[in-house]
């Protein structure tokens, strides 16, 4: 190889890789970021279940008292 064809294959070589590199990149942090969001995602439904199941037996009781008394 002369040296323009040195440069020209360093240059294919360099896109070539950044591609790759940059599509591996997305997958990997697609994948990050579903479990990220998976996980986030839970809590805040654990929470959102907790507050309203709370909410919920609250008001059932409420209404139990009020039918006691």
């Amino acid at each position: 190889m002369n040296n323009l064809e040195k440069i020209v294959w360093n240059q294919v070589k360099f896109q070539v890789c950044n591609q790759v590199w940059n599509q591996v990149n997305d997958q990997v942090w697609n994948q990050v970021r579903v479990q990220v969001c998976n996980q986030v995602n839970d809590q805040v439904m654990v929470k959102v279940r907790d507050q309203v199941w709370f909410r919920v037996k609250n008001q059932v009781s409420d209404q139990v008292e009020e039918t006691i008394k």
